[in-house]
């Protein structure tokens, strides 16, 4: 597919003539089975404007919040598949406690903004299935993992939302309230399958599985590791079952992408299957006639997502697409709050993977949970705050950068570059105090050229060095307590 010239590629696919996420990307592998490699004529992905809008970002936060942040617990839902079936019951009754008076959006993004985030990525339902958000919608039929002779499905008519707790508030509007006043971008999180709603057996790892699992999902072999211990099976879903999934499915989208104003981002997960992909194209194309700017990610919808989410690490190299890319890397040991706050891995780390991640084209997210009271652990507040102080001064190194061509991001492993848009402005980052000297090898030295350490207002003194750029940098530097910030330092190189 990467073979073929603009000008035998589909109208949707013409304007961006590598849009193919990387074949190594999990996400993708998952369902280059069924999913067509080239979307289909009438999909238009976002416009060059969404996409250098994406591009600008750098940085933000990624929220992880439900049910799973009472108990404290790494891995967000994860954990739910493998609880014994009392706890799974129980763990289902727990939104009746939800109540978390600590919340305030005001706070959070003001947070935020200190900490020098440029969006913020919220979980309106992950795959546990309960939604922060206020749904019209209704799950009509549930597992009762306590019933008498074993888990069975029943009849049910909640929503199992946010409205239905003590709580009551939709905390997604105001969160999204909260950031427009600030300036602060929308990325929505929606999870693909709900493990709640009993419609959507056996997607994507639903605890509730069916005598065709193998044939529906592609992926029964890992499900049932996931799962452990005894597969709960049920009867295959009826058409009017998937009907009904697939309906609930778009309309939560709809109810997201209609209610809340401009979302910059949908950040879609998981996946389903093939039998239901035709329908799920369906709600692609609906969302992208809703809002034609919002930036889908790709998970679960191959290449119709406009950008992918790299989990857990930056690539080595520059990616070999064209696709926009957002590393997700949790700050501490997972996405959602975890009672145990000595596995924050700190500024430095954050500092340097969001240099390293944006001389490579890319963005970075951190991710962060609140509690279920609505606060953050006290560590991660004050490791964050320390980032945003780091990017006071190098931020215009950071925000709204290019990379440079080619291979000419970094020299070894202590050196990174970025560009301004205009290229007349390259920015080198010294992950390593170099001493008295840094030499630059790729970047020429050109008469009229002017440097200076950010944070600082003299130039530095340079001079030519066997076609390198050697930077002189003054005795005062060289005691850590007068530089203008610690972890990482940028170096602005103008050409006249």
């Amino acid at each position: 597919m990467a073979g073929l010239s603009a000008a035998t590629l589909p109208r949707a696919a013409s304007a961006r003539t590598n849009h193919f996420l990387p074949t190594t990307d999990v996400h993708y592998r998952k369902v280059a089975s069924y999913i067509e490699n080239i979307p289909v004529p009438e999909y238009q992905w976002a416009s060059e404007a969404a996409y250098e809008r994406f591009r600008d970002i750098k940085y933000g936060v990624r929220l992880h919040w439900g049910i799973y942040s009472i108990l404290g617990q790494p891995g967000e839902s994860w954990p739910f598949l493998k609880l014994p079936f009392a706890e799974r019951q129980r763990y289902q009754s727990l939104y009746q406690t939800w109540n978390p008076q600590g919340f305030h959006a005001g706070e959070w993004m003001d947070l935020f903004t200190e900490c020098g985030m440029k969006m913020f990525a919220f979980t309106t339902k992950h795959h546990e299935g309960f939604s922060l958000f206020d749904t019209r919608t209704r799950v009509r039929q549930r597992a009762n993992w306590t019933a008498p002779g074993g888990p069975r499905m029943e009849p049910c008519g909640l929503a199992y939302s946010i409205t239905e707790t003590p709580f009551r508030r939709d905390v997604v509007k105001e969160l999204c309230d909260a950031a427009r006043e600030r300036g602060i971008l929308i990325d929505l999180y929606f999870s693909h399958p709900d493990w709640y709603d009993a419609d959507f057996r056996p997607y994507a790892f639903h605890p509730l599985q069916v005598p065709s699992s193998n044939i529906l999902t592609d992926d029964y072999a890992e499900a049932k590791k996931r799962l452990g211990g005894e597969l709960v099976v049920v009867p295959d879903p009826t058409p009017a079952e998937v009907t009904r999934m697939m309906t609930r499915h778009r309309v939560q989208l709809t109810e997201l992408l209609t209610r809340y104003g401009r979302i910059d981002m949908l950040d879609l997960d998981q996946w389903l299957g093939p039998q239901v992909w035709p329908q799920l194209r369906q709600t692609i194309l609906h969302l992208r006639k809703l809002q034609p700017d919002v930036m889908i990610r790709a998970r679960g919808i191959g290449n119709y997502g406009d950008y992918y989410t790299p989990e857990g690490f930056v690539p080595g190299e520059k990616s070999n697409t064209d696709t926009p890319w957002f590393v997700i890397y949790p700050l501490g040991s997972s996405f959602s709050y975890y009672r145990d706050e000595t596995n924050y891995k700190g500024p430095a780390w954050v500092i340097r993977n969001l240099i390293d991640t944006a001389a490579k084209g890319g963005n970075f997210m951190v991710g962060i949970g609140p509690d279920g009271n609505g606060q953050f652990p006290a560590v991660a507040v004050s490791q964050l705050k320390e980032v945003g102080a780091w990017l006071k001064v190098n931020g215009a190194a950071i925000y709204a950068t290019r990379a440079r061509d080619g291979a000419l991001w970094s020299e070894g492993p202590d050196i990174r570059f970025t560009r301004a848009k205009d290229r007349r402005t390259l920015y080198a980052f010294a992950l390593k105090w170099s001493g008295d000297t840094l030499v630059l090898r790729t970047v020429p030295p050109r008469q009229g050229m002017t440097i200076r350490m950010l944070g600082t207002t003299e130039p530095l003194a340079w001079n030519p060095n066997n076609g390198a750029t050697e930077i002189h940098l003054p005795p005062g530097l060289q005691d850590e307590s007068r530089r203008p910030c610690p972890y990482a330092w940028a170096f602005e190189i103008r050409s006249p």
